[in-house]
């Protein structure tokens, strides 16, 4: 029946351009398109589907839309959004998209850092196909925990729209505190994006990205099939675990590994301010000494001009947040942090020790008294607007450049960096393994952070523009052949896609691939030496680039128009083997 209404609609799109003479009035995305896509889904029986026509449309979109950057009147908006409630119905979903030429954008938490999960930029598409839906996960989230008889391990199969905090209360619920799922911090962040993207955590020194403990997904591909890792193939396998969200198809479930974790472990968060030297010299002993601290051990560095921690006391100025984890008893964190981190000053550090699952709400960001059962609350409560960028140092800086760098913070206090530590296992992963290259010589992360409220949003230009020239000022001290970052802290300034049209001064690009080549410019940056293997994952699974968005990977000859060609790329991207740069 769906197949027969599927073919239906088609032919009433085919109807509708004819008597139009043409595209057919789909400017704003509620056009013709929309209607055609509504009447698809109702034919095929998906029932939670909101309209800009439908007083609940606000609440809808905006529900997930996690940067309010991309939440205002100027933003794109979507024909409709559209819930599925099981596997047949995201398969509908799809493909009444795909009959009624709308563009898709699957989301599953929303906290896409440039908001493409939920709406499109100028650059990625023409006119021609700016009309979008919004396939929202939200309804996919139940996650199934399978413990082993000894208790030390386990799967679980989660499903794309459950968040990591919905992932962590159903694994301890089932293991008590005997298993972990190494991902993120934030409770809200949806799974699906979440390990497209890798994964980092608060466990990956010691058990790897979310991505690594990946060990089977459901894929349903552009033409509606269902596919295990057996048949989507290990290039694709290999692509959707790290090569970025909305890119390969929509991952219906993942099968995650769990890891056994102490019954105990140990956290704490101190705030340390001063001089801009004095944080910097923090800083610096932080550099040398987190990256190279037991597997087990996690102490991260947040840097900032107005910090919560400070503004919790009414204070302002520079300052340094560290915030640790260890998987152990409060006495052997101390003892580590005696002999490796003193100068972290252990008098009034206050470790508490708790179960894994309470570390989690402690880490969260939920407010003060948030219990285990707060993690299921999908809803974000707190919002802001913030653009973010990032980095990966393989040396540390020296005293005098954090000085210049910590100077430079103490005079924008809406900014803040966070520096996450790597080493540890994350070292012991091949750059190649995964689409995910920053693996040993990395020692440490930087997320670049600058945050506003509504009553700023005037000034967001002048914002981003402070954190772009502090971003342009760390250059320096980071490597640069090429510059690195983190596809989930997705930052649109790398670089976008152009799908209809690269241009070299006024004359078309007309060189084979020429999307690839372009594309080359931002992928380099986030996937390294992978880029090429994933270009040709893309071309295997997405070859006509159904799901596209600003900085998704394209197929060989991706463009509406283009004959594919193998031409102008690496030769390591059209063999049949599995090699690829690393």
């Amino acid at each position: 029946m769906a197949n027969l209404a599927l073919l239906s609609l088609v032919l009433l799109r085919l109807f509708v351009v004819q008597a139009g003479g043409g595209g057919g009035g789909v400017d704003d995305g509620i056009g013709d398109d929309g209607s055609l896509f509504t009447a698809c889904l109702a034919a095929a029986g998906v029932g939670n589907v909101t309209t800009r026509q439908s007083p609940a449309y606000a609440a809808a979109l905006l529900v997930s839309v996690q940067n309010l950057r991309f939440a205002g009147a100027g933003a794109p908006k979507p024909a409709a959004v559209v819930v599925p409630a099981s596997l047949q119905e995201l398969r509908d979903s799809m493909r009444c998209a795909r009959a009624a030429g709308l563009v898709l954008r699957l989301r599953s938490g929303g906290h896409s850092y440039e908001g493409l999960s939920y709406t499109t930029t100028t650059e990625e598409d023409d006119d021609r196909s700016s009309a979008f839906a919004v396939v929202d996960l939200a309804a996919l989230d139940r996650v199934d925990v399978h413990v082993d008889a000894d208790r030390r391990a386990g799967t679980a199969w989660v499903q794309s729209g459950a968040t990591l905090g919905q992932t962590y209360h159903a694994v301890a619920a089932a293991s008590g505190p005997a298993l972990a799922f190494s991902a993120g911090s934030c409770p809200t962040v949806g799974s699906g994006g979440h390990i497209a993207g890798g994964g980092f955590g608060l466990l990956s020194r010691k058990f790897g990205l979310a991505a690594d403990n990946v060990v089977d997904a459901v894929l349903v591909d552009a033409a509606g099939r269902v596919l295990s890792r057996a048949g989507m193939g290990e290039d694709v396998f290999w692509a959707i675990r790290g090569g970025g969200g909305g890119t390969w198809g929509a991952v219906y479930a993942w099968r995650v590994r769990l890891s056994a974790v102490p019954e105990r472990v140990t956290a704490f968060v101190v705030n340390r301010p001063g001089s801009v030297r004095s944080v910097a010299s923090l800083v610096s002993t932080w550099q040398h000494v987190a990256p190279w601290l037991p597997d087990e051990f996690y102490v991260s560095a947040f840097v900032g001009a107005a910090l919560p921690e400070l503004k919790k006391l009414n204070r302002t100025g520079i300052s340094v947040t560290f915030k640790g984890l260890y998987l152990g008893p409060a006495h052997e964190a101390l003892q580590i942090l005696t002999a490796r981190f003193p100068e972290i000053g252990l008098s009034d550090l206050d470790p508490r020790e708790m179960s894994w699952i309470e570390s989690v709400v402690f880490f969260s960001g939920l407010p003060e008294g948030s219990t285990v059962s707060d993690l299921t609350d999908r809803v974000l409560h707190q919002k802001n607007y913030f653009k973010a960028k990032s980095d990966y140092v393989r040396r540390p800086m020296t005293l005098d450049q954090l000085v210049r760098a910590i100077g430079l913070l103490s005079e924008q206090p809406k900014a803040y960096v966070i520096l996450d530590p790597y080493g540890g296992a994350m070292d012991r992963v091949g750059s190649g393994d995964l689409p995910f290259p920053h693996r040993k010589g990395n020692i440490h992360g930087i997320q670049y952070l600058i945050e506003w409220t509504a009553d700023d949003d005037d000034h967001k230009e002048e914002y981003m523009d402070w954190l772009r020239w502090f971003y342009d000022f760390m250059g320096e001290y980071v490597p640069k052949k090429p510059r690195t970052a983190y596809i989930n802290y997705m930052d649109l300034d790398l670089g976008t896609n152009n799908w209809f049209g690269h241009r070299v001064g006024g004359d078309v690009d007309e060189s084979p691939n020429p999307e690839v080549e372009a594309a080359r410019a931002w992928g380099e940056r986030y996937f390294l030496g992978n880029y090429d293997r994933l270009v040709r994952a893309k071309t295997l699974i997405d070859p006509e680039n159904v799901f596209r968005n600003a900085q998704s990977i394209p197929p060989l000859g991706g463009a509406q128009g283009m004959t594919r060609s193998t031409r102008g790329i690496s030769p390591k991207v059209t063999s049949n083997g599995s090699t690829h740069d690393s």
